[in-house]
This record gives structure tokens, C-alpha cells and sequence, in this order.
């Protein structure tokens, strides 16, 4: 029965994992002599529901000692760019008009980046916002970008 319940517990929280992001570059910002350095990385997430629709972030990563053990906490600077990928774009069954398409965390507690897609039916267009909140406060800082999707296809939202 123990097996059964810890199988059980792994693969709801294998299902409950958020999409990771693929890391496609760095460049580095502050030498540190132990741990790895202050960075800004970039990466890339594919839009789960939206085929043929990528964002990039850049953000900035702490290093040292504690930024190498993922202690440290990185600061809410990112910036986002999102486009069209593939020949066509394509849906996954209708979308909500505001929905979370990925999050992660950015301190070991209470910090996590965002990335909320919100669709904007008067122009086509999918509209992708990135911010990071704390458990306490948050920050205003965050980033924005669209993408236009082609009239003759038009973005199917739940009701």
C-alpha cells in the first residue's frame, strides 16, 4: 500500500511539474572567484497550447557561492521577446483569455518569475507579460510582447 501511495504522490507531482526552459545563452556580468559568476542568461519557452509560438527571456543570474547552490536570490530584471516560430500557428484546443504558460523560482523561498499569456480578440493577437513577485512584495518591474496572429486564424477562446 506505501508503494502504491508514494507512486501515486511521484506522478502527481511529476504532472504538476512547470515546462522548463531551454537555456540557449549567457553572457557574463560580475567575475566571482568562487562559485560561478554573475550572469544574464537567455531561454527559451515554447508556448505549451500555441504551436509555433516561442518566448525569450533574458534575466539576470546570481553567482557566487550561493548563487552556484541555488541559495541566492536573482533580481527581477527580465526582459521578453516572443514570436512566430513555425510556418503556421496552431492551437490546442481554446484558450482562456489570461492564463499562466510557465513559472519558476528565483530564490530557494517565495520568489518565482512568470510568464502569463493574455489574448487580445480585437486585434488576434497573443500577448505575453514576464514579472516576479515575492511572497510578501513583488515588483513592478516586468516585460511585454506580442504576437500577431494572421486574421484567416482566428485564436479560439473558451467562454
Amino acid at each position: 500500500m506505501r508503494k502504491i501511495f508514494a507512486v501515486t504522490i511521484l506522478i502527481a507531482a511529476t504532472c504538476a511539474l512547470p515546462l522548463h526552459a531551454e537555456e540557449i545563452g549567457e553572457v557574463s556580468t560580475v567575475f566571482r572567484f568562487l562559485g560561478k559568476n554573475d550572469r544574464i542568461v537567455i531561454e527559451a519557452y515554447d508556448d505549451p497550447k500555441v504551436k509555433g509560438v516561442s518566448c525569450f527571456v533574458s534575466r539576470a543570474r546570481t553567482g557566487g557561492i550561493s548563487g552556484t547552490v541555488g541559495l541566492a536570490e536573482d533580481t527581477a530584471d527580465a526582459s521578453i521577446a516572443c514570436r512566430q516560430v513555425g510556418d503556421v500557428i496552431t492551437f490546442n484546443g481554446k484558450l482562456p483569455r489570461q492564463e499562466e504558460v510557465f513559472s519558476e523560482r528565483q530564490s530557494i523561498l517565495f520568489k518565482r518569475l512568470h510568464i502569463v499569456r493574455v489574448v487580445d480578440p480585437v486585434r488576434n493577437t497573443l500577448v505575453y507579460l514576464t514579472y516576479s513577485d515575492k511572497l510578501i512584495e513583488g515588483s513592478p518591474k516586468n516585460g511585454v510582447a506580442a504576437v500577431s496572429v494572421p486574421n484567416n486564424n482566428p485564436i479560439p477562446l473558451k467562454k
